[in-house]
């Protein structure tokens, strides 16, 4: 149990530097996904390992939907601002979904040919 909120802090640090590198150099950028990508710098350049963050990690990711649940009640909430625009909320939507699988599927064949090369 200590060793799941030993790695969920260090998720959580990461996570707070974000906001304060936010709030405190005006970045146009979210506090969140700085967080996340100073996480990623510190795996990548070996200052954090993996199996500092794994276990939190996977568990956080098998339950994932969850974590969607406020965003959708955020919408609920603020139906009212999107009366009138749902053509454009749609589109957008469907844009997006189809540049999420493209990237998606290249991602997937480059490391899976990745992979292959390596074997």
């Amino acid at each position: 149990m200590i060793k799941y909120l030993i790695q969920f802090g260090i998720i959580l640090l990461a996570s707070f530097l974000g906001e304060l590198l936010y709030t405190s150099l005006d970045i146009p950028i979210p506090g969140n996904i700085l967080g996340m990508l100073l996480l990623l710098l510190f795996l990548l350049t070996g200052l954090l390992k993996l199996s500092m963050i794994e276990d939190v990690s996977n568990f956080m990711l098998k339950h994932l939907p969850f974590f969607f649940i406020p965003a959708a009640v955020g919408l609920i909430t603020s139906f009212s601002l999107l009366e009138g625009k749902w053509t454009a909320l749609v589109f957008i939507v469907v844009i997006s979904t189809f540049i999420v699988a493209a990237v998606t599927g290249i991602t997937t064949q480059v490391l899976i040919k990745r992979r292959k090369s390596d074997e």
